[in-house]
């Protein structure tokens, strides 16, 4: 064998022993993943993500999936001929936006059950009215009414349980019942929240369309690659988040508070993202941790 053959296999060696503490650590431990933005749009990125997810499960891990589609159901809503209108990054959702934003969150839930479903593991898609995952009450945008928008009440994670006990990939779509079990749409980002809250994951990763923090969007020499849920406060309080990124991180920051062991901020369009923060020294996104956790390395330990 030549020494060059010979170093692609060492090198292939090394990758592995890296990711073995990281596997030992997580073993059975949660971890959901939101899952949205470009990646979702884009086939080969959709099944690199699936492929990670997929191999995190095989190796012991107890993955959930939530999921979005704000694309395909703003493409959906103009195909009737309506125009997609937000609030503050909500989407205003009538009665009619509301139910093709069930159609396709629905279509987009299969759709993943069967790419998992293809690499040989089991998944089951539901939604959260399944089980009475996702309780919510009518949301409201600075007082104004912007119609069928969740704010999330309760979690149920019994159903969730269930299927992990079952050794089943959980898959959700983020719709939701109230006490008078009306369907709501709640943003997908609020619905992984609280479910990894819920379920006390050790792990909660946004896949999302930018690399991770900046202190400076502007300046790419002021990325962040680590930092506690109290500087990411200082972030915020100083002005230094803005735009969609600011519910996002306000979501982080309380996923830490209550118990979340970290946050994860990756570019859903980078090819295995999932597996280059979780399994390398290096990482490649922000990771948000608590106040008091130690050091360690990027990835998790």
């Amino acid at each position: 064998m030549e020494k060059q053959e010979m170093n692609k296999i060492l090198e292939k060696a090394e990758v592995l022993i890296e990711a073995l503490p990281y596997i030992q650590k997580f073993n059975r431990k949660i971890i959901v993943v939101k899952y949205g933005g470009s990646a979702m749009s884009n086939e080969e990125l959709q099944r690199n993500v699936i492929k990670d997810v997929t191999l995190l499960k095989l190796v012991g891990f107890k993955p959930i999936i939530v999921h979005g589609g704000g694309k395909e159901i703003s493409r959906w809503v103009g195909k009737v001929g309506k125009e997609a209108r937000f609030v503050g990054g909500l989407r205003v959702t009538d009665d009619e936006t509301m139910e093709i934003a069930e159609m396709v969150l629905n279509k987009v839930n299969k759709n993943l059950v069967r790419m998992v479903s293809e690499l040989g593991v089991r998944a089951v898609g539901v939604s959260g009215k399944d089980g009475g995952l996702l309780t919510c009450d009518k949301k409201y945008f600075e007082g104004e009414d912007i119609g069928y928008v969740g704010e999330i009440t309760h979690v149920d994670p019994k159903v969730l349980y269930d299927l992990l006990e079952k050794d089943f990939l959980p898959i959700v779509a983020p719709i939701g019942l109230d006490e008078q079990f009306q369907t709501y749409n709640i943003n997908a980002d609020d619905a992984a929240c609280a479910i990894a809250k819920a379920v006390g994951a050790d792990k909660l990763v946004f896949l999302t369309d930018i690399e991770g923090l900046y202190k400076d969007i502007d300046d790419k020499s002021s990325f962040i690659s680590r930092l506690s849920a109290s500087q990411a406060e200082e972030l915020i309080e100083g002005g230094f988040i803005g735009g969609g990124m600011l519910p996002k991180l306000h979501n982080c920051t309380e996923a830490i508070r209550e118990g979340v062991g970290r946050v994860h901020i990756l570019d859903g369009r980078i090819a295995h993202c999932l597996l280059l923060e979780i399994f390398t020294n290096q990482g490649i996104g922000t990771a948000i941790i608590a106040d008091d956790d130690g050091i360690g390395t990027h990835g998790g330990i």
